[in-house]
């Protein structure tokens, strides 16, 4: 590694980073929840591409285990049963919605002929771990058993979310194994693996490459109800017992993130049980980058090749 990790960046994230110092706004362990959000929100959608049009989008609402109906987006670029990908969006488990998501689902959608489904599962702190896992769970059950019903081919289904959305991307697929039900891909843009931050890359990216040292510890700090919860392995897959007979995984990493290096780690602890992964480390940018694509050319190959996962998972490539 550099001296100066700056160096790695490539220079359209350059510019990115330089913007995000000159617009000054406060970091988000500094805000209430509240207020984190609604800068999210309110931020989400700079640097998207234009929003790709879909012939479908219908907004659902999935029970949860105590009755609660969640929120969800179905997305799908024709009016046919297609197969289906349950999108998790990333935000610490704090932070995020399917608003914040809307373009990129759309445009894994359109480029690959899938329909998506992305959820609103609850976020903190008003609701602890494990409320998001098992909301992400509960949301793959019940399009498992109801996708039919709303025109979905829910025989032909994957996981997929970005960040914490991996996180619960990839405990679904451990959950999914376990309970009989198949996946066909579990597609994981670079979730967060491990039960604490002691990776090298941590150190390495802790400060200036969008997410900080101290956001993270914030965001988890809202979510976990005690230590302890950050060694359960439904926070931390790393920590899963076995990954033996999980669906396979495209795993898509920034170069430059303090997650670089679990999300290898779980790449290497899946393909070590005998899973096919895919690993695509995207060089000289950074955690978030796959929402940046007017901006950075890596956002829009990141979207094709996650694309060309799925259709190759679901056999439409044939």
């Amino acid at each position: 590694m550099p001296p100066n990790p700056q160096t790695l960046l490539t220079p359209a994230m350059r510019d990115v980073l330089s913007r995000i110092a000159r617009a000054n706004r406060p970091a988000f362990h500094t805000l209430t929840p509240d207020q984190a959000r609604a800068a999210y929100e309110a931020g989400a959608g700079v640097l998207e591409i234009p929003k790709p049009a879909l012939a479908r989008v219908e907004d659902l609402q999935i029970p949860a285990r105590d009755g609660e109906l969640l929120g969800a987006r179905l997305y799908a670029p024709k009016d046919q049963a297609l197969p289906v990908l349950l999108f998790f969006h990333g935000g610490g488990f704090t932070v995020g919605s399917v608003a914040t998501h809307d373009i990129l689902c759309r445009q894994l959608s359109l480029l690959a002929g899938i329909a998506v489904v992305s959820l609103d599962y609850r976020l903190a702190p008003a609701y602890k771990f494990p409320t998001a896992a098992n909301d992400a769970w509960d949301a793959l059950q019940w399009l498992a058993a109801h996708g039919a019903s709303r025109g979905l081919d829910a025989r032909r289904m994957a996981v997929g979310g970005d960040s914490a959305g991996g996180t619960l991307a990839a405990m679904c697929a451990v959950l999914a194994r376990d309970a009989g039900l198949s996946l066909a891909l579990q597609l994981l843009i670079y979730p967060g693996c491990a039960a604490h931050q002691d990776t090298a890359s941590h150190k390495t990216f802790a400060e200036g490459f969008v997410l900080s040292e101290a956001d993270i510890t914030w965001f988890f700090s809202q979510y976990v109800r005690s230590p302890a919860d950050r060694d359960d392995w439904r926070f931390a897959p790393l920590n899963a017992p076995d990954v033996d007979g999980v669906a396979p995984a495209w795993v898509g990493l920034a170069e430059c993130d303090p997650l670089v290096d679990e999300g290898v780690m779980y790449a290497d602890k899946l393909r070590a049980a005998g899973v096919a992964v895919d690993l695509e480390i995207y060089r000289g940018v950074t955690h978030e980058f796959i929402k940046m694509g007017r901006i950075i050319p890596e956002a829009r190959r990141a979207h094709a090749d996650a694309a060309a996962a799925l259709r190759g998972a679901f056999g439409l490539d044939h």
